[in-house]
């Protein structure tokens, strides 16, 4: 059975020009250990399908299927719990808390789930030294590059042992030399430790890193 499983997902927007429909019947699986980039244009529909199978969005239609429970009829808290305990993302723009450290940042899921302080800071550290960061934990996000934030952002990511991670443009605001670390340190995890990444990208350094490559344009997947 697919890690994740989509069937005919369809998401319309309302608008004052008219509905817009950002994703139209798509129906793909993703199995556990895949590092695939969702690709295509501005516009083509890639966030709003990673929103969709985080549960950030719901779809007007279709059915997402994770581990065999469609979470399309979950209700919303039992969705946040859901996202909590078993889906990691990555945003475009880190989304870190201002306020916290880098430790603190890596730990926040788990203080959410009521993980003690003593085990939430010793995962925390743990995922802040895989990520060349240990020197910086008691860093707030205003004392560190905008790459160091990303990797701290994949860390907190990563602090549940989540069933996958969806990463939303990670690379667009970093240099090439922070976006070839970042890509470094997530391979990686893929492969040592069969952490699921699934991207959405316009940047041809992640496509040309992904081992799968999911076209969308205008809210459909491109057969190729």
């Amino acid at each position: 059975m697919a890690l994740i499983h989509l069937q005919n997902v369809v998401k319309v927007y309302e608008s004052q020009a008219g509905n817009v429909t950002a994703v139209n019947g798509i129906s793909a699986s993703f199995d556990e250990g895949e590092f695939t980039a969702i690709v295509g244009p501005s516009g083509c529909g890639k966030t709003t399908l990673l929103n969709a199978i985080g549960g950030l969005d719901r779809p007007n239609q279709g059915n997402i299927h994770i581990d065999g429970l469609d979470i399309v009829g979950l209700k919303d808290r039992e969705l946040i719990d859901f996202r909590l305990k078993h889906i990691g993302f990555v945003f475009q723009a880190y989304n870190l808390i201002p306020v916290l450290t880098a430790l603190e940042n890596t730990a926040f899921i788990l203080e959410l789930q009521g993980i003690g302080k003593k085990e939430r800071e010793a995962r925390a550290m743990e995922l802040l030294q895989a990520v060349g960061l240990a020197d910086r934990a008691q860093n707030r996000p205003s004392q560190l590059s905008g790459g160091q934030q990303q990797r701290v952002a994949v860390a907190r990511a990563l602090a549940s042992r989540p069933r996958f991670i969806l990463a939303d443009e990670p690379t667009a605001n970093l240099d090439s030399k922070s976006t070839e670390t970042l890509l470094d340190i997530m391979a990686e995890l893929n492969q040592k430790e069969k952490t699921t990444f699934i991207f959405s990208t316009h940047d041809q350094r992640v496509i040309d890193r992904a081992r799968r490559i999911l076209p969308l344009e205008d809210g459909q997947i491109v057969k190729s």
